[in-house]
This record gives C-alpha cells, sequence and structure tokens, in this order.
C-alpha cells in the first residue's frame, strides 16, 4: 500500500497494539454495536491489513474509520501508549486523499475553509442571532435542528481577535489568548470570563488578529492540508508568547499536538495551557479568591479532550468548589456525550445514543446546572436534556460567583 498523505499511520505506530482488547470496554461505538470493526482494536487492525496491501483502501475501510469518535478513551486505558488519535486522523486523511467524494470535498470546504474564515463565521452567526430571535431555530429540519442548542448570540456579535486587556491590578506577565472559530461568537461570554479573570490576576491578555481556527475538526475529518495549515499560521500569530491560554478542551488538546502537524509545532505545543490549568493555579496560588458561602451541588460533564486526551480532571472540580459549589459526578469513566465535532452531524443515530445516555447520567443527579468545558459537549447536553437543564463552563460559573459575591458586599 502507498500512502499519499504526508503524516499517514506509520507501521511502527500500528504494530505498537498487542491486541490485548482492554480498549473495547472504553470504547462508546464497540459498547453500542459490539462489532469489533467498530473498537479500537478492530480498526488498527484494519489500519494495518492496508498497510500490507493484503487488503485495499475501499468503502468498507472508509466507514471503519468514519464511525469513530475519536473520543480517545482507548488511549487512557491502552497498556502500550497507541498513539491512536494520530493514527486515525492519518487514516481518515489517506481516505479522503484516496477516495475523493462530494462529502469529503465538503468537509473539507466547511472545516477547512469556512470554519477558518472570520467573514464567513460572522455572517452565519448573524443568520443564527435572526434565527434565534424569531424563534425559528426549535423547529429547523433534520440536523439543522442541531442549532437550538446553541446558546443564545449576544447582539452585536463581537469578536476577541484582534484585541488586547489591561491588567486590572499589579501586572504579572503578559499571555497569549486563543479566539478560535465558533467560541469566539457563540460561547463569547466564556472568553469574557476567562480574560477578566486572567486580568483581575494581573495578566495582560492579547488575542494576536492573525490567529485562525486551531484546526482540530479539520484534522478529525481528514481535511490534513488544511490543519496544517492553520496549525502554522497559529505558530506564526503566536510566536512570542511565553503562554498561550485556550478555554475549550477540544482546541487545547490538539495545539498541544502541533509537533505532529507542522514543523515549528513543538515550540508551540509546549507554551499551550488550557484555561482550567491556568485558573485552578491562580485559585491555588491566591492570585483569585475562594468563596467561603455555600451555593449548594453541581453537576459535572469531563469532555474527552480535557479528560482523555489532557488528563485535566482535578482543575475543573477544584475551580467549582472555589466557587462555592459541591460537585457531584455524573460519570466516573468519562463516557464520550457522542457530540465529537461534526459526527453528531455525520453519524446522528450513535450520537443520539450516546447523548441520551449522558443526559440519563446527568439527570439522575436531580440537578438543573452542569459544568462542562467543551462548546460541542454544551450543545449535546442541551439536545437531550432541554432548556431546564443550565450547562455552563466551569470558569464561567467561578467568574459569575465571583461577581456576585462582590456585589452582595
Amino acid at each position: 500500500m502507498t500512502w499519499r498523505t504526508e503524516h499517514p499511520p506509520t507501521t511502527e505506530d500500528l504494530n505498537s497494539c498487542i491486541d490485548c482488547g482492554l480498549c473495547l470496554s472504553a470504547c462508546p461505538t464497540y459498547s453500542i454495536t459490539g462489532d469489533e470493526t467498530a473498537s479500537p482494536r478492530g480498526r488498527i487492525a484494519a489500519m494495518r491489513a492496508v498497510d500490507r496491501g493484503t487488503v485495499a483502501l475501499d468503502n468498507r475501510f472508509a466507514q471503519i474509520v468514519d464511525s469513530c469518535l475519536q473520543c480517545l478513551a482507548c488511549e487512557t486505558v491502552c497498556p502500550s501508549l497507541v498513539p491512536f488519535g494520530t493514527l486515525m486522523e492519518g487514516a481518515r486523511a489517506e481516505v479522503a486523499a484516496h477516495r475523493p467524494t462530494p462529502t469529503t470535498a465538503a468537509k473539507r470546504f466547511i472545516f477547512g475553509r469556512l470554519i477558518a474564515s472570520r467573514r464567513a463565521l460572522m455572517f452565519l452567526s448573524w443568520l443564527l442571532v435572526i434565527a434565534q430571535r424569531l424563534g425559528i431555530t426549535g423547529v429547523l429540519p433534520g440536523r439543522a435542528s442541531k442549532a437550538k442548542a446553541i446558546r443564545t448570540i449576544p447582539i452585536p456579535v463581537s469578536a476577541t481577535a484582534g484585541r488586547q486587556w489591561d491588567p486590572q491590578g499589579e501586572p504579572i506577565g503578559t499571555v497569549g489568548f486563543l479566539s478560535g472559530c465558533v467560541m469566539d461568537h457563540w460561547y463569547s461570554e466564556v472568553h469574557v470570563a476567562v480574560i477578566d479573570l486572567l486580568t483581575r490576576a494581573g495578566y495582560r491578555v492579547v488575542a494576536p488578529k492573525q490567529q485562525t481556527c486551531c484546526g482540530a475538526i479539520a484534522a478529525h475529518e481528514g481535511a490534513a492540508q488544511h490543519a496544517r495549515r492553520m496549525a502554522q499560521r497559529n505558530v506564526e500569530a503566536f510566536a512570542g508568547f511565553d503562554t498561550i491560554i485556550v478555554d475549550s478542551a477540544g482546541c487545547s488538546a490538539h495545539m498541544k499536538d502541533y509537533a505532529h502537524w507542522t514543523e515549528d509545532g513543538a515550540d508551540l505545543a509546549g507554551r499551550i495551557a488550557d484555561a482550567n490549568q491556568v485558573i485552578a493555579k491562580l485559585i491555588a496560588d491566591g492570585k483569585l479568591p475562594t468563596i467561603t458561602e455555600r451555593r449548594g451541588q453541581i453537576a459535572i460533564q469531563d469532555p474527552c479532550h480535557l479528560r482523555h486526551a489532557q488528563g485535566i480532571t482535578l482543575q475543573p472540580r477544584d475551580i467549582l468548589r472555589a466557587a462555592g459549589y459541591e460537585v457531584v459526578e455524573t460519570d466516573p469513566t468519562g463516557t464520550c456525550c457522542g457530540a465529537a465535532g461534526a459526527y453528531q452531524l455525520s453519524h446522528p443515530q450513535v450520537s443520539e445514543r450516546l447523548g441520551r445516555r449522558k443526559a440519563a447520567q446527568v439527570a439522575a443527579t436531580d440537578l438543573d446546572r452542569v459544568a462542562s468545558a467543551n462548546p460541542g459537549c454544551e450543545m449535546q447536553l442541551l439536545s437531550y436534556l432541554g432548556n431546564s437543564t443550565t450547562v455552563e463552563h466551569p470558569i464561567e460559573i467561578y467568574r459569575n460567583e465571583l461577581n456576585r459575591n462582590q456585589e452582595s458586599t
């Protein structure tokens, strides 16, 4: 088999899997189907067969790799440390290169071009604003109905890229800030909360205008060339910053893997910090206050790319406790909610089964507030929990409680 892309699945990585099967119980798609080809071990076996030339890179292979959520739960339990996420991204890029279809072309355009265009995203955001104000998002047909789970976008639609914020107290340093793509318009309240806390602690925050989408969805959907282009642009945009703060779990996980995508990516990857890590440390160091008044209980959901990809689980809970909450667990194993970027659109049946399972776990707590640090997870939870439940970023919750506490004194 002759691979065609720059970073295909390597024989060394494929052979690092020892076929032990410990990944099976952790895999959401295997738990639903019971099909070996819907497990990490089965998908690696298919990649090996193609790599050795014993089977063709055909439609069946494309289906096998396309059915993966890329939640990376398998990496958490793997004793051989198989880089499954890297293998899967390489395999999907190969499918796109060997078997171009209207669907793969559409994915490259949407996740490689459209999502990286600020003008296009602004236009789409204004369309969503109109739909939300007219109350028609809940009646959109088919997969477009997912729009009903997007937060109400503030008017005017704003953006952080190209702006900077001075410290409110004694300066302690300057940090770069990833504006991202949909986070910047659809989840701007999270950006506002993170930036406010950073400046309160003494940081000058800069969101370079030259930055772009992190490239995570492009990488996951096989648009490797566009993912590399976005990674290189961000490497150049954030040159000179010792630390770059990222407040979406999927984005911070992907940027920490930039060494795989561009020659200069390793240096930037080492300077990426998820916002949960930074804010939790500022609280622990006394640079941000802890609220002593008790606020009750709150449920928590771990995004896969926070828990499995980065191993960040304690910090969101520390932040919520600092906000005065008792944290109630919903799923100790951190099974994927089924959002998985564009997966909720391309595989709606599997996504819905996982989404309803996750919603049931949350509902079992009898709590109407949930903390989640990823926009896709928030959308998925709201899709199946309904409007009676509030889903917010842990940092957003902490900042709001901090403001509430200050107003009452």
